[in-house]
């Protein structure tokens, strides 16, 4: 159903007595549309498309304010939404229409029941992230055709979302067998955007980016996310430069410092870069290997912009060991590991 708000409005905002009369009629008309979330509306020539229970909520707004004054103001709010675009240098959202995106987390808290496992996406590969985390983050921090570089590509969480969302990216592992699934992970999604998804077997420390910048014709990135080993929790593999093999904390930092420094220079400025990582629990003691990643990235010419928290309900090597780990804690005195952190930096 399309509803046509130009004389509506109009005749609102220049005899303000029939204000709630003619809004409440449009109310009563979005009201009978049932079973459609979103309505066409017509403003002046333009037809836009917004959400039915949004559109309710501005006109029931605009209906029940207290002055004309602020019935007008709400008017021309919606009228704005409808007729034009705000948009920010580093995302596609219309902040114009930012009540749309609802599905879009902007607390410091991030609880998920379940992972998604649409298109390609599986918890096959022992470690990776639930693909909810690159999905928040290249919504908010990045455009469609801009460049995101993955240097702990993993099985491809991240690679399978830009695929998805219309970004190009690079994923680079260490291991072949990552690099691998990583592939074939990326075959199964289906290619809704022309991008470029490229995968690379190197040592992120180490490895030219400024071939592969040179080969695409582009001078940076546009968005790095981070997901490193937690130390040694998990062996990925038996190569020496693999950070799960670091021998002591201060090696693996040394290790993850590297990384930083080789990628760092090919980040746009004031642009954004994500770490995702937990801490670990050694010898009776916890080692925050979160917040000490979080100091090595801020001696780079980096600023936090937010520390996220996410929940995680479940683990592989916690799976059907509830009671075993309840009882372990009480114990011995601490807290079972519920969250990990994301850590949120922009580049000065």
């Amino acid at each position: 159903m399309k509803i046509d708000l130009t004389t509506i409005i109009k005749s609102s905002l220049t005899s303000h007595p029939k204000l709630k009369e003619n809004f409440k009629s449009a109310l009563n008309k979005i009201h009978k549309v049932k079973e459609k979330p979103s309505i066409q509306i017509g403003f002046e020539g333009i037809v836009s498309e917004i959400k039915k229970d949004i559109l309710i909520e501005d006109l029931t707004q605009i209906i029940e304010a207290q002055t004309f004054e602020r019935a007008k103001y709400y008017v021309n709010r919606l009228i704005k939404g409808i007729t034009e675009v705000k948009q920010s240098k580093i995302n596609d959202l219309n902040l114009n229409r930012w009540k749309e995106y609802d599905d879009l987390i902007t607390d410091s808290l991030w609880i998920f029941n379940k992972r998604d496992k649409s298109g390609a996406h599986n918890a096959g590969y022992w470690g990776n992230f639930i693909p909810q985390i690159p999905n928040q983050l290249l919504k908010r921090f990045t455009k469609k055709g801009d460049w995101v570089l993955d240097p702990f590509a993993g099985s491809g969480t991240t690679l399978i979302e830009c695929k998805k969302l219309g970004r190009n990216a690079l994923g680079i592992d260490l291991s072949d067998k990552a690099i691998n699934l990583c592939n074939e992970n990326l075959g199964k999604e289906k290619k809704s955007f022309d991008v470029s998804v490229e995968t690379l077997t190197a040592d992120s420390s180490e490895v030219d980016l400024k071939k592969f910048l040179i080969k695409y014709q582009i001078k940076y990135f546009q968005f790095i996310i981070m997901h490193p080993p937690y130390w040694d929790i998990i062996k990925f593999t038996s190569e020496k430069k693999d950070l799960s093999n670091a021998a002591t904390t201060e090696e693996f930092l040394k290790m993850f410092g590297k990384v930083l420094d080789n990628i760092f220079p090919f980040l746009e400025k004031k642009r954004h870069l994500a770490v995702v990582i937990g801490d670990k629990y050694s010898n009776g003691e916890w080692v925050p290997l979160g917040f000490l990643i979080m100091e090595e990235v801020l001696r780079r010419n980096f600023k936090l912009k937010s520390i996220i928290v996410k929940n995680f309900e479940d683990t592989t090597a916690k799976r059907n060991q509830k009671e075993l780990w309840r009882y372990r804690a009480l114990v011995g005195g601490f807290y079972i590991f519920k969250h990990e952190y994301i850590f949120l930096f922009q580049k000065r």
